[in-house]
């Protein structure tokens, strides 16, 4: 199987997913303009049929689908990777698909939700020809099992720290000492960021626990506004911290529930991909913005924390994704200096215009690579 290559580095890499979300040509664009003379039918009793005679090189296929349900196709090689792919092909639909394609056998994959598993056409063998376009093997929900039991054990023992540290943080609100809660928030709050890709499993307990008053009838003098945002606006804008007590105990009581409630929670295996993205991603809109800070001035450091978030994301997918993605060593660079640029730095006041704009293109350019993860190893059902 040949791994996944971007085209030319971190733009393609944004063009890569940018294409599969919007439902274009595919994940692979080979640049080629001439149109297949024949039209490929993509309806599950029919797939592929209508492509007898293959050439090689950069090509457009005209895939339509004559079924009665919405279809996707991928164009396989023998090896079951995917060379290019159309999602949401609507019945009596024609679209292209652009390829570049090599020596070899490939075949039409077609899937819809009437029928269980895809069905894949004949396969047609080209020979000679150059190279073909870069191609991703398949991914199924089995091969993130690992991945995803590696990174769960991982969240668990995180929880079991952010309980520790969270029981000490009510401790130093009840002791009255306004100074000692406010050193006792930040490495508690760090701890429940460095949980990033699980907060899609948590359900209601994120929002309990690390809510944002945004949206809620009273603002930040909602009642029912709890969690790490409420007791960090109250211990930097004055209020007394015996009336923060019954916020502290309600957050540690909300960690000690959702560490018991974890048994019963799952991570769906097509979520944790995304996760690489999308908790960078929220970094750089609510944190290097300043939009989640409640007064405490620690948007840098939690950050970091949503760095160290990806890391462990991204390590547990590892041994999946480095067969696919090229570009995972500069990936990993890029986090690396995103790091330093954070590193030893709390609070966005500190950064000069000139080290604000460095922060920003380095998180831009992580996202960047970061952004074809989730598509690379989007679970695909194979026959």
């Amino acid at each position: 199987m040949r791994p996944w290559v971007p085209w030319a580095g971190a733009a393609m890499a944004a063009a890569v997913v940018a294409a599969a979300v919007a439902g274009g040509e595919g994940l692979l664009s080979g640049g080629g303009t001439h149109a297949s003379a024949t039209v490929l039918e993509a309806s599950i009793g029919r797939c592929g049929t209508g492509w007898t005679h293959a050439r090689p090189g950069a090509q457009t296929l005209l895939v339509r689908n004559t079924g009665n349900a919405i279809a996707e196709v991928r164009l396989v090689d023998r090896a079951g990777a995917v060379h290019a792919e159309l999602e949401g092909l609507g019945p009596g639909v024609t679209r292209p698909m652009r390829v570049t394609l090599g020596a070899g056998e490939y075949a039409l994959r077609c899937s819809d939700d009437s029928a269980g598993d895809p069905r894949t056409g004949t396969f047609v063998r080209i020979t000679g020809g150059g190279p073909g376009g870069p191609a991703v093997p398949a991914v199924s929900t089995s091969d993130l099992a690992g991945a995803v039991s590696a990174y769960w054990t991982k969240v668990t023992a995180g929880v079991g720290r952010l309980a520790g540290l969270t029981d000490a943080l009510r401790s130093a609100v009840a002791s009255g000492d306004a100074g000692e809660a406010r050193r006792a928030w930040l490495p508690a709050h760090l701890a429940y960021e460095r949980l990033g890709a699980a907060y899609g499993t948590f359900g209601d307990f994120d929002g309990k626990i690390n809510g944002r008053p945004e949206g809620l009838p009273g603002g930040v003098h909602d009642p029912g506004w709890t969690g790490f945002h409420r007791l960090e606006y109250g211990l930097w804008h004055g209020e007394d911290t015996s009336s923060l007590g019954r916020v502290a105990d309600r957050l540690d009581k909300d960690v000690r529930d959702l560490r018991a409630d974890l048994p019963q929670q799952r991570i769906d295996p097509a979520d944790l991909p995304l996760r690489a993205h999308e908790i960078l991603e929220g970094t750089l809109r609510f944190e290097l913005t300043g939009e989640a800070d409640q007064g405490s001035g620690t948007s840098l450091a939690t950050a970091a924390a949503n760095v160290e978030g990806t890391r462990l994301v991204l390590d547990a997918l590892r041994p999946v994704l480095r067969s696919r993605y090229a570009a995972l060593p500069e990936t990993d660079a890029w986090l690396a200096r995103l790091d330093a640029r954070l590193k030893g730095r709390t609070a966005l006041s500190e950064l000069s215009a000139s080290e604000r704009r460095r922060l920003d293109g380095t998180t831009g350019q992580a996202l960047e690579l970061l952004a074809p993860v989730a598509e690379i190893l989007a679970p695909r059902r194979t026959s």
